[in-house]
């Protein structure tokens, strides 16, 4: 348990920045959810236009601290991948 004043307020930032950093990381869950849900019907519009709303999304997580750029990066790759092969 914290004692000191500072380690107090430290506490009490710690769990604001978790919550909503847990928050940004369901929202970032749920796009791509959409989108695999999207791939798995075989409905190409459908999925690209999941795709392109989980990009800015992805992109935002990784901007604020959520997920590496790196991952962010390789996630918006990979499912554009599978969207493209799609229309195949």
């Amino acid at each position: 348990m914290a004692n000191t004043t500072s380690a107090k307020k430290a506490t009490r930032k710690i769990a604001r920045r978790t919550a909503i950093n847990k928050n940004r990381r369901s929202r970032v869950r749920s796009f791509v959810r959409k989108v695999e849900e999207a791939i798995a019907s075989g409905d190409l519009a459908l999925a690209q236009e999941a795709l392109k709303a989980a990009q800015p999304e992805l992109a935002r997580a990784a901007t604020k601290g959520v997920l590496h750029r790196n991952t962010a990066s390789r996630k918006v790759s990979r499912l554009a991948s599978r969207v493209k092969a799609l229309s195949v």
